[in-house]
This record gives C-alpha cells, sequence and structure tokens, in this order.
C-alpha cells in the first residue's frame, strides 16, 4: 500500500508516539495496570502492537503449499459398522479418518474395504501394544502408497495410565520391531493430555517436546532411522484464540529445530482437537461455539488434520447427529468461509508473531531444564512432571472458580431451567479407581465439573 503512494502525505507513527496518545486518553490511569495484562503462562500482553516488536521477532511461516485435512474419528470395536461409518463420513465430507483400535484380533481387510489409503490419510490409534496386529495391518495396506499413521505412544499410555503396556524395556523392544517393519510414521506424542489436565502452553510445548526427544534418543543413535523420522504430534486447543493460533506454530518450529540438531530433515505432523477442558454439560450448545473458535485457530496454527469434538462428547454415546454437526463445522470453515486458501493468514501479524516467539523461547528453556535434570521420563518418575501441571490446574480452577475465567451458561449466567440428569449417556467427571502404578498418572479434568456436579445433586 506504502509502495502506491496511497499514504505517502501521512507521517509513520512510532510506537513510542501509539503509547504517548493512549497514555493521554487513559487520562491519568496507569497503562500497565489498566491495559497490560499477563496470561497464566506469565506472558505480557500489551493493548498494540507495532512493526517495531518485528525488528526483534522471527517470523514463523508454515510450509510452503500447507493444507489441511477434516478428519473423523471412528471407533472399531466392530470393523464392519466401522467402515461402514468411515465411508459414509468420507462421502460427506471428511478427508482423513482416525480408528481407534481396541481389538488385537481386529479384521483390517474389512475395516479398511474400499478405503482408498493413497487419497485418505488414515491415523490409528491402538488400545494395546503387539508387533503382529501391526504386521497384519501392514499386510492389507501393503500393496498400496498407503498414507498411514500408527501414532505409537508408549509415553503417553505411562503419563495415562502410570504403567507401561508391558515394562520399559519389552516397550521398547516392540516399538524397535514394528519400526523395521516398513518406512511408515509410527510415533505419535499426544500432548493433548497434558492440555486437557491443565498444563499451561509452555508447559505444554516443553513437555510434548522432551516427551518426542525421549524417541528420538531411543531411535537416532542405534540407526534405526537416518535422515527422517516422521512424527504426530495430538494437540488440544482451547478457547484463547490468538494464543493457540501462537502455540501451534511455536510447536512446529521447537520440533524442526530439535530434528535438525539431530540431523533429521522432515517435518512434524500437527493432528489438532478441540480440548475437553472448557466444555460443559449445562448449555451444551454453546459448545459448538467453542469448538468452531478452536478448529479456527487450528487451522491459522497450521494443524495439518482437524478432527472437531461433537458438542455432546462429554455426556453422550457417539451418535450420527453429534458427528454430523461436528464435521459440518469444519466443512463450513473450509468451503465456505475459505479457511482452506488462509492457512498462511497469520504470518506476519505482530502480536501472534510475538506471542509465538514468547512460548517458543520459555518453552525451550523448560525443555533444557528438564534435560539438563535427566529427562522427561525421569522427570515422570520423580512425579515433577504432576505436580507441575497440578499446580498450573489448580490456578487455572481458581480464575475459573472466582469468575475471572468464564464460561457462559454454567459459572455466568446460569439458565436455572436446565436439567441433565436424565440425559447422561455417559460418566462425565473424572474417575478415580486404586490400583498399583510405577508412577502417578496424569489425570484430565474439565475446569466445571464441581459446579455440574453440585447442579445435578439439586435437580
Amino acid at each position: 500500500m506504502t509502495d502506491s503512494g496511497l499514504f505517502d502525505e501521512f507521517p509513520e507513527i512510532s510506537a513510542k508516539q501509539w503509547k504517548q496518545k493512549i497514555q493521554y486518553d487513559l487520562k491519568g490511569a496507569d497503562y500497565n495496570d489498566t491495559l497490560v495484562w499477563e496470561s497464566l503462562e506469565g506472558i505480557k500482553v500489551k493493548p498494540f502492537y507495532h512493526s517495531e516488536d518485528m525488528e526483534s521477532t522471527k517470523t514463523f511461516a508454515l510450509p510452503e503449499g500447507h493444507t489441511w485435512q477434516i478428519a473423523e474419528n471412528v471407533y472399531a470395536g466392530d470393523p464392519k459398522k466401522a467402515n461402514a461409518k468411515a465411508l459414509d463420513a468420507l462421502k460427506k465430507g471428511a478427508g482423513s479418518l482416525i480408528f481407534t483400535i481396541p481389538d488385537p484380533k481386529t479384521d483390517f481387510s474389512v475395516l479398511l474395504a474400499h478405503i482408498d489409503l493413497e487419497k485418505t490419510p488414515v491415523h490409528f490409534n491402538f488400545g494395546f501394544l503387539d508387533v503382529e496386529p501391526i504386521k497384519r495391518l501392514l499386510s492389507v495396506t501393503g500393496g498400496q502408497k498407503a498414507n498411514i499413521f500408527l501414532n505409537l505412544d508408549i509415553i503417553g499410555h505411562l503419563t495415562k495410565d502410570g504403567n507401561w503396556y508391558h515394562n520399559l524395556e519389552k516397550d521398547h523392544e516392540l516399538v524397535g520391531e514394528i519400526n523395521a517393519l516398513g518406512n511408515i510414521p509410527i510415533v505419535g506424542v499426544d500432548v493433548s493430555h497434558y492440555q486437557n489436565a491443565g498444563a499451561n502452553r509452555i508447559q505444554q510445548l516443553a513437555y510434548g517436546l522432551a516427551h518426542a526427544h525421549e524417541y528420538l534418543n531411543h531411535f537416532v543413535p542405534s540407526g534405526a532411522v537416518e535422515e527422517s523420522f516422521p512424527i504426530v504430534f495430538k494437540v488440544a486447543v482451547d478457547g484463547n484464540y490468538f494464543f493457540e493460533i501462537a502455540k501451534l506454530k511455536a510447536l512446529r518450529w521447537l520440533w524442526n529445530t530439535l530434528a535438525v540438531a539431530y540431523g533429521l530433515k522432515n517435518d512434524c505432523h500437527i493432528l489438532a482437537v478441540p480440548t475437553k477442558r472448557n466444555k460443559t454439560l449445562y448449555d451444551y450448545n454453546v459448545n459448538m461455539l467453542r469448538t468452531t473458535s478452536e478448529c479456527m485457530s487450528a487451522v491459522l496454527g497450521g494443524a495439518d488434520t482437524i478432527c472437531n469434538l461433537p458438542y455432546d462428547a462429554i455426556y453422550h454415546k457417539d451418535n450420527e447427529f453429534g458427528s454430523r454437526l461436528a464435521r459440518n463445522q469444519l466443512l463450513l470453515l473450509k468451503e465456505e468461509s475459505y479457511f482452506d486458501s488462509t492457512s498462511n493468514a497469520s504470518e506476519g501479524a505482530y502480536y501472534i508473531e510475538s506471542l509465538t516467539q514468547q512460548l517458543a523461547e520459555k518453552a525451550l528453556t523448560l525443555f533444557k531444564q528438564i534435560e539438563a535434570s535427566g529427562g522427561f521420563l525421569d522427570a515422570l518418575k520423580k512425579g515433577t512432571i504432576q505436580q507441575k501441571i497440578k499446580e498450573s490446574a489448580a490456578k487455572e480452577q481458581q480464575l475459573f472458580d472466582e469468575g475471572k475465567i468464564i464460561s457462559l451458561g454454567t459459572n455466568k449466567y446460569q439458565n436455572p431451567q436446565d436439567r441433565m440428569k436424565d440425559d447422561l449417556e455417559l460418566y462425565p467427571f473424572v474417575k478415580t479407581q486404586s490400583r498399583k502404578t510405577i508412577i502417578e498418572p496424569i489425570i484430565e479434568k474439565r475446569l466445571a465439573e464441581a459446579i455440574e456436579q453440585k447442579r445435578l445433586d439439586n435437580e
């Protein structure tokens, strides 16, 4: 615009001049106290950002030609029914599939029948760790140039369950055997679990990077990989729109920084899902507004695959209505809002680029501290990671309880006529059970649980 001469008659305004004008308009109120706020990560957010802020800030660009896929989550307890649901989802707009496999005896030929695995990326979540089922899967897909992701995450299982599938040595041995079966992406890192348990963004990024580093430490020195180590980061996105865009951009930059240190030349694959932490039972339609905003952040942050969360996912079993609405939210973004061609829209935005750099730098500092003290697994064994997440979750919970973090229909503007007790198909609260574990598991918990339990008791 400046090159066209349109603004030649207007003088350039410096950041200092803008700030002076704002301070004048505040009529004596303190600039920092009134307009500068601090995030849960300790990042101070200014009321405006200027080109001068970019003088010491990197630009975090997405890969050239970056695109994103709409994914459908399919539970494969019954392979035939799961296949029918998957084909229907693809027909209705999904471009990618995520199969949850609970049974090692699953018939993959039935599950994947009539699915073009060259054109349709398929992610798997296995409820077990075993080589033979993977061999059978690869025998079904081996004749095609299949675009599949196994997402094996033995450390993620440890953080959730408190135990390995078998034991540390056996689990690593089995993942090594599976890695030797073929040149396919086998490793996933579930960062979403840390977010849903209450970790702040710096913790999510640092723990996700340290989590991935454990796999690099295992595979790269052994020669199991050479120049490429395909990896999938599953990330939960919350409602802080700009911070979440910056978080995903920072994650990609952090992985590329780590990969270069190991002589690797591949990018990561980011699978984004809306968080469960801010979802509610009461006034549940608001969940659709939340997930729409979160999916928008995922697109602009550079997610490769986005799987939306149905508005009723926390209390209803899988159902066609909820799945269709969730899919259509993404289709509206992609087909009618042109989010399929605006994935680089955030590039160069002063505010977002500044947030990205601050998150990346702070996360890298925390990552280095974890590595210097013995690594991620050692920190899990000591309980350090669990304690830090608990502290962050407690801080966020207090703000929610005090009404400083607002959830419409739950801790603000409740509808006293809402009734949910007879509509619960799933138990939507934290489940606790006493059992022996080798580490303290990291437990996911929604912010609204205490309020909702009280309201249910009073119905």
